[in-house]
């Protein structure tokens, strides 16, 4: 790959014809047309939180350098490698859409800087390395140059090895912020859209977890409908399912589930007092767990994580149980003690033996000192939920 270094192109150079999208919330073009600052390949603008983009401003106005910026030359035109968060920082500022503290803690725009401040925004030299090379050495030095400053997280690294229509399509619907299903979607999908996490997630779903074959398959479809159609489908389900929104649900393997559950028929009256019951139980500690084992038929206990007796409990019933062994003649495991072999009469070691449950925990055991027994491990490994 051929790289030039120029030196000579300024804020003001970048800024001239500077275009951003307030509703996608993107840097569109730059240089008169000449650049295009957000190609298909690269992550969402990131920087607009008040503090990233100020950054970058603070950063000129006091002299730091801005890093090396990457260009890639197509015929006459540009397109931005490495550098777009920078670049649109600075453009929003340029064109009033960005201001930043001064001194005394107010909002000033460009304008509201004094002459020489703001000559000293608009003419600061940018490093900037032109390079021409194959799609292929463009996406793996794409992906070289991003492994600092906010590094790319793995869709965001597909997103530019995969790039085409349907990549472009996808983000339309996945990674656009302004989307209103993205309410809804928040309740039930961890992350953000700028970042990538729904786009991700509906991939994962559709894909079986086989997103990178399935975005290679169909890297030049303009139609992303399937995705869509299995992506709603699943949060459809979920909602159906489960009328309570509780920020337990968020993040939940949610396309696994509904492959596993969905042609199961559930009465959703019974489901939401089941939820509300498994919440207030005391003893349920993994709340993430309860929809899980509710989908599930109420089989899997271990995803509760079902508190366990203390230690003081375990030893006092321990003593209790070892104590009458000894005087009967018995073995302190009662599961033993029934037993006509060696262990009959075996007195077991304290961190030889679990405690466990006499009643079930989903039979309605308590987890307390009345409804604990101390068995030898062989036993209360066995003994499964009987």
């Amino acid at each position: 790959m051929e790289t030039i270094l120029r030196t000579d192109i300024t804020v003001r150079d970048i800024c001239e014809g500077f275009v951003y999208n307030e509703l996608e919330g993107k840097g569109l073009f730059g240089l008169n047309g000449k650049l295009t600052i957000q190609p298909e390949y690269q992550r969402n603008y990131i920087y607009a939180d008040g503090k990233k983009d100020v950054a970058v401003i603070d950063s000129v106005l006091k002299g730091y350098p801005l890093g090396i910026i990457y260009f890639i030359q197509v015929d006459d035109r540009y397109e931005v490698l490495d550098g777009q968060q920078r670049i649109t920082s600075l453009g929003r500022f340029v064109t009033h859409k960005l201001a930043i503290k001064d001194k005394n803690g107010m909002q000033q725009y460009i304008d509201g800087l004094n002459a020489e401040d703001r000559d000293k925004v608009l003419n600061t030299p940018l490093l900037i390395y032109i390079c021409k090379g194959t799609e292929g050495e463009i996406k793996e030095w794409f992906q070289t140059i991003n492994i600092v400053g906010v590094a790319l997280n793995n869709q965001e690294k597909l997103n530019a090895i995969y790039s085409g229509p349907f990549v472009t399509e996808l983000k339309k619907e996945f990674s656009n912020s302004t989307n209103a299903n993205i309410q809804k979607w928040s309740a039930y999908v961890s992350g953000s859209a700028n970042r990538q996490d729904y786009l991700e997630r509906a991939l994962q779903w559709v894909s079986q977890g086989n997103v990178e074959a399935y975005m290679s398959k169909h890297r030049q479809d303009n139609d992303i409908t399937p995705v869509k159609t299995y992506f709603n489908a699943v949060i459809d389900w979920v909602s159906g399912v489960f009328k309570d929104v509780l920020p337990e649900m968020r993040g939940l393997e949610w396309g696994r589930l509904y492959e596993e559950h969905h042609h199961k028929p559930y009465n959703v009256t019974s489901v939401s007092q089941r939820v509300q019951e498994l919440y207030a139980d005391p003893y349920v500690t993994n709340h993430k767990g309860v929809f899980e084992y509710i989908l599930g038929g109420e089989k899997q206990a271990s995803l509760l994580n079902i508190r366990v007796f203390d230690k003081a409990t375990i030893n006092r019933v321990y003593a209790q149980q070892t104590e009458q062994a000894k005087a009967l003649g018995i073995s302190n495991c009662p599961d033993c003690a029934l037993k006509d072999d060696a262990n009959h009469t075996k007195i077991w070691k304290l961190n030889e033996m679990d405690a466990d449950h006499v009643t079930a925990w989903s039979k309605g055991g308590a987890t307390d000192e009345n409804n604990c027994q101390m068995l030898c491990r062989h036993h209360n490994r066995s003994k499964g939920n009987k």
